[in-house]
């Protein structure tokens, strides 16, 4: 029978091939996570329900684009410009529009105020803020800077940054915003070693009197920290009974923002801690 341009029919099996190949691609990717080296032809068609030569009808165009690869075994593995593509995808998510349900959310259900800072040198900035109807309204505005030291945040993220932070902040000049500040070094080292340890920094009235701060580092697709999440309240609202508590689901919660930037080492960590 002759197909004319009204037939439907070229539509309907070039979207069920473009839908096999996407599943080839699919498949081979399950295999990968799952340490297997490659995926053999053999599998792919008993998976697809197909002949073999289908498989390969349908795997050259990825092949000729590098999407996948032919292993010495004769099995397939994904190749560089899937890479490439993934690579491209997660550089494109955006740490603020990612970040902010999961914001909305925790201030919904805590009542207090959720930042989302970014570090800049040994300072963090504030590049967003969700505050609810009933939550005390603070002093940090979007696009305010001020030195880790004294904050919740830059403790997380000196913490778990870069090994040379720690040296970098004590390097600066230790300025003192309330009576709770810490000047000493020594005991900011102490300090900077229990926030590795609970997986939290505090800031206990350290940078505004009276203000109390939990934060959790947040986590890019390369797994390196991004920046961090914090809850923040009046200390008559936010008591120390509940910074455990409160610290604990900071954590949950910038691993799952660490998760929507696509970092394994958060994925892991969900999945160890059946969260």
């Amino acid at each position: 029978m002759r197909v004319t341009e009204a037939d439907p029919a070229p539509g309907r099996n070039a979207a069920l091939s473009l839908r096999r190949g996407l599943r080839i691609l699919d498949l081979v990717a399950e295999h990968t996570r799952n340490g297997e080296p490659s995926v053999s032809l053999t599998t792919l068609s008993g998976a697809l329900g197909t002949a073999k030569s289908t498989v390969l009808r349908l795997a050259a165009p990825m092949l000729e684009t590098d999407l996948l690869r032919r292993t010495p075994d004769a099995g397939f593995t994904l190749g560089l410009g899937a890479l490439l593509l993934g690579q491209s995808y997660l550089e494109g998510i955006d740490l603020r529009a990612a970040a902010a349900p999961f914001l909305r959310r925790t201030a919904e259900q805590t009542g207090l105020t959720c930042h989302l800072v970014v570090p800049d040198g040994t300072d963090i900035v504030y590049v967003d803020k969700v505050e609810t109807r009933g939550t005390v309204r603070m002093a940090s505005r979007i696009g305010n800077r001020l030195p880790m030291r004294n904050t919740a945040s830059g403790k997380a993220m000196v913490a778990f940054g870069e090994p040379d932070l720690l040296e970098r902040v004590l390097a600066a000049p230790a300025t003192a915003t309330t009576a709770h500040s810490i000047t000493d070094d020594d005991r900011w080292r102490t300090e900077i070693g229990r926030t590795r340890e609970r997986g939290y920094g505090i800031d206990d009235r350290e940078n505004e009197p009276d203000i109390r701060c939990v934060a959790a580092p947040v986590y890019d697709h390369a797994n390196q920290v991004a920046g961090a999440m914090s809850i923040s309240g009046l200390a008559s609202r936010f008591r120390t009974s509940a910074v455990r508590e409160l610290g604990d689901g900071v954590v949950r919660t910038a691993l799952e923002i660490s998760v929507a930037l696509g970092s394994s080492s958060a994925q892991l960590a969900l999945a160890r801690s059946g969260r």
